[in-house]
């Protein structure tokens, strides 16, 4: 064999646009802090909280979290079963294609995509129309919520292309902020022993409490907020010894999201008491400013300087999940093009090995996701926000059904775990949780997203109708055969 022959053959195997993610660049918390800036605390509980309390189940709201974070943990056994030999930055894409088929796998590549990309444009509604009335206020400059927006997603492109190292360290001031005072208001209110009822432990998490009402839109909303921990397979390839940093960072984020929803928001509705939070819940709903049932209490706590404070944390609580999505989003389109499903320029690396070509391109489509809605002179809250956030937890939860029975096939078929409650016990159970949780979501679809229910009815039907096209366009690409199980 000629050296001309070794050289046309190495560059087939190993294109120089086809490299690997920058390895050994992340721990544990490192993970963990781009799952928790996907959930973008601050903004779960001021966003979804008013709306779990007062058109849900009340004081036993905060049942919700931990039912959500149990079907969760669930799921992620499974998850992290298959996670111990698959690791690609492709995560659900991968997964899924290996217990159900190439052709389904990259269909569901197309949904993740959507999921991610819709849900930062979502962000950047609420984000701009947050940022715009802040600095109005503080400045006096008014700007449309779209300027911010557009400027947010310069600076995104920045930092996803600056190396996953910096990302990480910019995301853990912004997560640390949030939590940290989110926190302090509900350990003081438990030390204090509640508010004027007392704690209303039973008020909050016993079977009565979290059934009266309804209980389904709470839910709804609690699973809603878990949206984001499956990134901490999405970073494998990035992380140290990611066979185990991964179940350790998946573990630990579903167990700190959990508790921290559950116990934040049960001091919350302990603050009113429990008979009165679902007023006072309804008339902050009612007034328009929903966010209103969450900081008044912790101003109220804390004096008025945690009212200017908090509106500032949850612009940065924005910014963090946005950066955290893009990232997802530009991983999932570098493993595509890496598996030549997409075009191969989107593997294009970097000198700090990020994958800058794919950061370009999700840049571009949160570009083109978020002008026609300014350019429509749409709210950027009650339609951009509402719209999106609703469709794209509808797809992440398709996404878990597909990969908790993708796990089951997967491991009846190659039998490398034969462990029943990793591989068969617990990945069934999450399923069928799941496939309760969407079931409820599309009962309650019309709610979560504030609209019609002929827009509810259209933005329902683009979750299944991205993964056929999807699934589709995939057979008519000639790929590369796909990598072998590591």
């Amino acid at each position: 064999m000629d050296s001309q022959t070794v050289t046309r053959q190495e560059t087939v195997q190993d294109p120089p646009t086809a490299g690997k993610l920058k390895s050994n660049a992340l721990g544990v918390v490192g993970i963990l802090f781009f799952v928790l800036s996907a959930q973008a605390p601050l903004t779960g509980i001021a966003g979804a909280l008013p709306l779990s309390v007062g058109l849900g189940n009340g004081a036993g709201a905060p049942a919700g979290y931990a039912v959500a974070g149990a079907v969760i943990f669930l799921f992620s056994v499974g998850f992290v079963a298959m996670g111990r030999h698959v690791v690609d930055a492709g995560a659900f894409y991968t997964y899924i294609g290996k217990g159900l088929g190439r052709t389904t796998g990259t269909g569901s590549a197309g949904v993740a995509l959507f999921a991610y990309c819709t849900i930062q444009a979502a962000m950047y509604g609420l984000y701009g129309s947050l940022v715009s009335g802040l600095v109005a206020q503080y400045t006096g400059l008014d700007a449309p919520w779209w300027v911010w927006a557009v400027v947010t997603m310069l600076v995104v492109q920045v930092l996803g292309a600056a190396g996953i190292e910096m990302g990480a360290k910019v995301l853990a001031v912004f997560v640390l902020a949030e939590f940290s005072i989110l926190l302090v208001f509900a350990l003081v209110t438990l030390v204090k022993g509640g508010g004027p009822e007392g704690l209303g432990l039973a008020q909050s998490f016993s079977p009565k409490a979290a059934l009266q009402g309804a209980p389904g839109v709470a839910l709804m909303f609690a699973v809603a907020s878990m949206f984001g921990f499956e990134a901490t397979a999405i970073y494998g390839e990035e992380a140290r010894e990611p066979k185990k940093t991964v179940p350790r960072a998946t573990y630990l984020s579903v167990a700190v999201v959990t508790g921290f929803f559950a116990f934040t928001s049960w001091m919350l509705v302990s603050a009113y008491g429990a008979s009165r939070a679902t007023a006072a819940a309804g008339k902050a709903l009612a007034g328009g400013d929903g966010v209103a049932f969450v900081l008044k209490p912790v101003a109220d706590l804390f004096g008025g300087w945690a009212g200017d404070v908090l509106p500032v944390l949850l612009a940065t609580s924005l910014f963090a999940g946005i950066l955290a999505f893009h990232n997802s989003a530009n991983r999932y389109l570098f493993s595509l093009g890496r598996e030549g499903v997409l075009p191969r320029r989107l593997c294009a690396l970097n000198r700090r090995h990020s994958p800058w070509a794919a950061g370009t391109v999700q840049t571009a489509l949160a570009l083109l996701l978020v002008v026609p809605f300014a350019l429509l002179g749409k709210d950027p809250v009650l339609s951009l926000f509402s719209w999106f956030s609703g469709v794209a937890v509808l797809a992440m939860m398709l996404l878990y059904f597909l990969t908790s029975v993708s796990v089951i096939v997967f491991f009846r078929r190659e039998r490398l775990d034969t462990r029943p409650w990793n591989t068969l016990i617990a990945p069934l159970l999450g399923a069928l949780g799941i496939g309760g949780a969407i079931w409820v979501i599309l009962a309650n679809f019309t709610t979560l997203i504030g609209g019609s229910a002929g827009t509810a009815a259209w933005l329902v039907a683009s979750v299944p109708t991205v993964l056929v096209l999807s699934a589709v366009a995939a057979r008519t690409v000639r790929t590369r055969p796909s990598k072998e199980i590591q």
